[in-house]
């Protein structure tokens, strides 16, 4: 052990003869780290010293009036006004073994450029870069020692321009690095698979949102689609490459995330527009929108020409958290309308869901910049990425609810439309037929009057000038001469009745029962046949179509014109009964009707069949001591 000590001692004692030019300004604090004793990581913080140089200074060019610190300058996140600068690194290594000994230099996650330079003497030479066979491994390089071997170490580091830079130089055991990585990763498993979960839940919005626009074509689900998809995009790139060093995953860091986290809330704006209808219902709302929009437009673009073609990371940065902060103030504008609106139930969800997002989304901001380490508590209470998760899960369930409302509401709307849609149309049939009904009617009159007018009087004159030709011939008046007064008195008749059905003044239940007694009774006056009728003594105000009466007449003026040639009756008796239908039964003491001799295709009897069915009734036909006529119409 004191053979070793001594060689060590020894080392330094060469070294600092060798290089005492270049650690002069070190006052001789610096250690010899010894490679040969790591095993497996030795954080190496307090045994180098640091200094922050511009990006056109370099090793070949000198470091002149180039001051070095013990330590580090920043033990936390390297402020944005250096993280443009170049971060100089100088460390002693030995290998107090008697074989050659090797360690990865391991300075942090976010570094795009790291190159390590030996010093001997004056003469500052490049060390070639050799990396793990991993392929996250460009922030690890090998470092190699002689037996007996002590070296000046000079790192030089170039940043990601990411706000989360830190400075953590480790010295990893060639055979450990593989488990370093994995832990690294392992640390971080909760996260992760939080993370995935969430979005997995996202897709199932995308898959749904795109299902709905396919589905009734509304464009806000597209929008919502397009908000849950970059956001998605967000984090799932973050939770796949996070704390890996490689160059996806500064790309993502450096410059895509607030793209990504840019275009998302763009697209949620736009939604946002459309799910309320703000252009109609709220137009402060809809102007407010416009103006985030433009906001975010104008920061991408803002944001991406001081990425690519300055150096100027703090404009960069200052673009990005004004971007965020003005976001923030729009969404308490939005609480605060709302809050003013509480009554609108559908604002009422919109509100909760935004306020859980401010709320965690600024304990994720404050957790990502002051990086705590609670004790005691599981490693994913420690994450800026879990909170600002709670916060998007939270607002997604809200905004579900509020979409289940907002479904709801419409499809009330919806279907009260379409009953007072069919109510209106069924109001214009109504209205048409009312129309073609009082058509028919007013030619039915105009028919009837002229009717009674002109055919009327002109068969009254045949029948009476018939009369007067009779009355003047007595005794020798020919046969034609009778058969002209029958015929106009029967056809006078017909025609009567015909008038009395196409009046619409005599369309009612009580009308037509009047008319069947007075046309029967008058019937039979001077026939053998004695005729009675029996009738309710009130009858309900009934409506019944001129169809109807007509049809029921002419039933009843068959059976009796049957009575009064064929059945050799004394007696016919008419009884009618009303209640929810009209029943009228023609019974007569004749000889009966024999229904097995009627004529196969007689007409009388098929025309009453006919004319009831035609009208909704039916027609009956019996022996009863006599022929027993049933005619029925429901009412």
């Amino acid at each position: 052990m004191k053979k070793i000590k001594g060689s060590c001692f020894g080392f330094i004692l060469v070294s600092i003869l060798h290089v005492i030019p270049a650690i002069a300004q070190d006052s001789l604090w610096n250690s010899f780290t010894d490679i040969s004793k790591i095993r497996l990581v030795k954080p190496i913080s307090k045994n180098i010293s640091s200094a922050y140089i511009s990006k056109n200074n370099t090793p070949e060019t000198g470091y002149s009036g180039l001051t070095f610190i013990p330590g580090l300058k920043h033990t936390k996140n390297i402020p944005n006004s250096f993280v443009t600068k170049k971060l100089l690194l100088k460390f002693y290594l030995c290998n107090s073994s008697d074989s050659t000994a090797s360690v990865y230099f391991f300075p942090g996650f976010y570094y795009r450029e790291i190159k390590l330079y030996r010093v001997e003497g004056s003469v500052v030479r490049m060390i070639p870069p050799i990396l793990p066979a991993l392929s996250d491994s460009l922030g690890y390089r090998l470092i190699s020692l002689a037996p007996h071997d002590s070296t000046l170490l000079l790192a030089e580091l170039i940043f990601v321009k990411t706000y989360i830079n830190t400075a953590r130089p480790r010295l990893i055991h060639p055979e450990y690095v593989d488990s370093f990585i994995a832990e690294v990763r392992s640390n971080h498993n909760e996260d992760t698979l939080v993370t995935y979960v969430f979005c997995g839940l996202l897709l199932m919005m995308i898959l749904f949102s795109l299902a709905n626009f396919s589905q009734g074509g509304n464009p806000e689900f597209l929008y919502y689609s397009g908000y849950a998809f970059f956001i998605g995009a967000m984090l799932l790139t973050k939770a796949m490459y996070n704390l890996r060093s490689t160059h996806l995953n500064f790309f993502l860091e450096g410059y895509l995330d607030f793209i990504l986290q840019g275009l998302g809330i763009m697209f949620y704006m736009i939604f946002m527009q459309k799910f309320l209808a703000t252009r109609s219902t709220h137009p402060f709302l809809h102007r407010l929108y416009n103006t985030g929009i433009i906001l975010l437009a104008t920061s991408v673009m803002a944001y991406t020409l001081l990425h690519y073609l300055t150096d100027n990371y703090q404009a960069e940065y200052g673009v990005e958290l004004i971007t965020k902060i003005l976001l923030l103030v729009m969404i308490v504008i939005f609480l605060a309308y709302s809050l003013q609106r509480w009554n609108d139930k559908l604002l009422r969800f919109l509100f909760w869901g935004n306020l859980l997002l401010l709320i965690f989304s600024v304990l994720s901001q404050i957790f990502s910049m002051t990086r705590p380490n609670f004790k005691g508590v599981l490693p994913i209470f420690n994450s800026a990425l879990f909170y600002y998760e709670v916060g998007l899960f939270l607002e997604l369930v809200l905004f579900l609810m509020g979409l289940n409302y907002k479904n709801r509401k419409q499809i009330i709307e919806q279907t009260k439309e379409r009953e007072t849609l069919k109510a209106e149309n069924k109001l214009k049939e109504y209205e048409k037929e009312i129309a073609v009904y009082k058509a028919q009617q007013a030619e039915r009159e105009r028919i009837s009057a002229d009717m009674h007018d002109e055919l009327g009087s002109g068969m009254t004159a045949i029948r009476l000038m018939s009369e007067i030709a009779r009355n003047k011939m007595k005794e020798n008046t020919p046969i034609e001469i009778e058969k002209i007064s029958s015929s106009a008195d029967d056809v006078l008749n017909k025609m009567n009745a015909i008038i009395w059905s196409m009046n619409i003044g005599n369309d009612s239940l009580d009308n037509l029962i009047y008319y069947i007694r007075t046309y029967a009774l008058e019937y039979f006056e001077n026939t053998p046949v004695q005729c009675k009728v029996n009738n309710p003594a009130k009858i309900a105000e009934t409506e019944l179509t001129g169809d109807k009466r007509r049809n029921l007449f002419l039933a009843v003026k068959e059976t009796l014109n049957n009575t009064l040639k064929h059945s050799g009756a004394s007696t016919v008796t008419i009884d009618i009964t009303v209640n929810h239908r009209l029943l009228i039964k023609i019974a007569d003491n004749g000889s009966g009707i024999n229904l097995e001799k009627l004529r196969q295709f007689g007409n009388g009897l098929k025309n009453m069949a006919r004319r009831m069915e035609s009208i909704g009734g039916s027609f009956t036909i019996e022996n009863n001591q006599g022929t027993l006529t049933t005619l029925e119409l429901p009412l």
